[in-house]
């Protein structure tokens, strides 16, 4: 872990390789105080010297202040290494998942993402900010301290070094149990981030039936499991505070005991048994930083693994074999005996054996009960997923031999779910081109029957839209979605059910100003709605994932009995 995590640190090595220098200074002064100090009790009080009391007593003072100078220089050097380090990991991880499939997600899910990129990373920040620091720092003191209190009195010392093993291997013994309970506690914190996510996107719809109390339970029970865990995994390693506790006090009893009569027999002078007693305390106090980083690596080897599982997933869908020179001369559209499933090891297909042309600049329109696979159809188009069997083809060539970026800078697709972003209207449309001039953006939104709304807005295209587009209604989401996918001027223009939320005169003019504007563009229009698709030049009705019959309305209204039946259960349902 420590090996494929450790790069990330390189552009602040500087950082993480002057504060250890820092703390060795630090310590060197810090464990020469107790000495200075067993000078001061043995030579200038019991001599009555009140001028090696002063020399002494200033000289320690010196030393303290240059101590905590160069600790201040080493706190500050580890914070900017393991800010540094958390910034650089959350930006490798974001950079991956934007590579991901859908696939990939959802292999994830959103919430565990989130919980990745936020809890986890921030353990390992806090583990390396800790680390640079308290792992030079402990083991230098304890060397030290175990050296200046060896010097003074090696019998004595042996108190402490009987106790050192001991405690090796309980701690050892807590962190191996302790790991796979901090796996199940992150585990549970996806599943509590989900609960969270998914109450507050859907807050509307929770008020809306009501659902407050059922939500409050459900909140409950996942934020009583979160706890549950907590406990679970906390209670073990905090076995490590009390147990570091008895072996200090208990050597400091024994060394008070053994050097209390080694003081009376003369064989031990007072200031070399105060001086022993500060070593003491230095070695267990390195001890316990020792056992703080034990602790802390077991806790964030659980974070460390699930941030790596991110950064080691390779995205099942990439440019591995493109061809960058290639480019999408048309928008014409082929599939080939393509079949696909989600998951591979499923037994049934999603699709199966569709083969299809469509003529670039042609309007289809593709129709289907749900559960269908109208959606799974094109998004294999912009290569969303890929296909498990056959090829679908753009302009002539398959869509894997084309970069993603050349392939979908080619395809608009508005999804059924539309999202917005935080910002204004402009700000929204720009994602389609960052380079559209203020007269396209206008254009495409006279087009997708957005212009008349925008303008009746204060600010225009300057109004703010909150998180989603939450202060403008479905149907006006939709057109500035479709707006937006216009403005890429794309070859092939995808839209899944895009214009369910806006009444029929709406949808004709959409429709209208498709056909007037965009001749040569390639639209596919997924509908529930016959109207929608009824003036389209070919319809394709789909049922369980196969091609059932594809022609005109006319024709179908003749010849497929799924077209006929929708036709009429709509019509019947207007006349009512």
């Amino acid at each position: 872990m420590i090996k494929k995590l450790l790069p990330y640190a390189k552009k602040y090595k500087i950082y993480a390789l002057l504060c250890p220098i820092a703390i060795i200074f630090e310590v060197a002064i810090e464990v020469r105080i107790p000495f200075l100090m067993a000078v001061i009790v043995d030579e200038g009080i019991a001599n009555m010297s009140i001028e090696t009391v002063v020399q002494t007593g200033i000289k320690m003072i010196l030393m303290a202040l240059l101590s905590l100078f160069c600790g201040a220089i080493a706190a500050r050097l580890a914070a900017v290494a393991g800010l540094g380090f958390g910034c650089e990991i959350r930006q490798a991880m974001f950079g991956k998942i934007q590579d991901f499939s859908f696939a990939n997600t959802d292999k994830f899910s959103t919430a565990s993402l989130v919980t990745r990129l936020t809890t986890d990373t921030n353990m390992v920040q806090m583990a390396f900010t800790q680390a640079v620091r308290i792992c030079v720092r402990a083991p230098f003191m304890l060397v030290m301290a175990i050296f200046y209190a060896i010097r003074i009195n090696l019998k004595l010392s042996l108190v402490f070094l009987t106790v050192t093993p001991i405690l090796g291997v309980m701690l050892f013994t807590i962190g191996y149990m302790a790991h796979p309970r901090f796996r199940r506690l992150f585990e549970k914190y996806d599943r509590f981030n989900a609960s969270i996510q998914e109450n507050l996107i859907g807050i509307r719809v929770v008020k809306a039936f009501v659902r407050a109390k059922h939500e409050k339970e459900k909140f409950r029970i996942s934020n009583d499991e979160l706890r549950d865990a907590s406990v679970y995994a906390e209670k073990l390693v905090i076995v490590n505070g009390p147990l570091m506790s008895v072996a200090v006090y208990a050597c400091i009893i024994c060394i008070l005991w053994f050097g209390g009569n080694l003081v009376t027999a003369g064989a031990m002078q007072t200031g070399e048994l105060i001086s022993f007693i500060s070593y003491v305390n230095q070695i267990l106090m390195s001890l316990m930083m020792v056992s703080m980083i034990f602790v802390m690596t077991v806790m964030v080897k659980a974070s460390a693994s699930r941030i790596i599982e991110v950064l080691d997933e390779e995205p099942d869908i990439s440019d591995a074999n493109a061809d960058e020179s290639l480019t999408v001369s048309d928008g014409s559209i082929e599939y080939k005996d393509v079949c696909f499933k989600y998951n591979k090891s499923a037994e049934k297909n999603v699709l199966e054996k569709i083969n299809l042309s469509i003529r670039s600049g042609e309007t289809i329109g593709v129709i289907g009960g749900t559960g269908s696979a109208k959606t799974t159809l094109v998004q294999l188009i912009p290569r969303l997923y890929d296909v498990t069997e056959g090829e679908v083809t753009v302009g002539g060539a398959d869509v894997r031999s084309y970069t993603l970026k050349t392939l979908r800078d080619s395809v608009s697709m508005v999804l059924q779910n539309n999202v917005l972003f935080s910002g204004t209207i402009e700000e929204n449309l720009r994602w389609g081109n960052e380079n559209a001039t203020d007269e396209q953006l206008v254009q495409a939104c006279k087009i997708a029957q957005a212009d008349g709304f925008i303008r009746s807005f204060p600010d225009g295209y300057k109004t703010e839209l909150g998180q989603g587009g939450v202060n403008v209604s479905g149907g006006q989401k939709q057109r500035l979605c479709i707006a937006r996918a216009i403005i890429k001027a794309p070859k092939i223009l995808i839209l899944d059910d895009s214009t369910s939320a806006v009444d029929t005169a709406t949808d004709a003019k959409i429709r209208e100003g498709f056909a007037g504007l965009l001749p040569d563009t390639t639209k596919i229009i997924i509908a529930q709605r016959i109207s929608s698709v009824e003036h389209a030049d070919r319809i394709i009705v789909l049922d369980d994932g196969r091609i059932n019959a594809i022609g005109t309305h006319e024709q179908l209204l003749e010849t497929n009995e799924i077209y006929k039946e929708v036709y009429n259960s709509q019509l019947e349902g207007s006349v009512a």
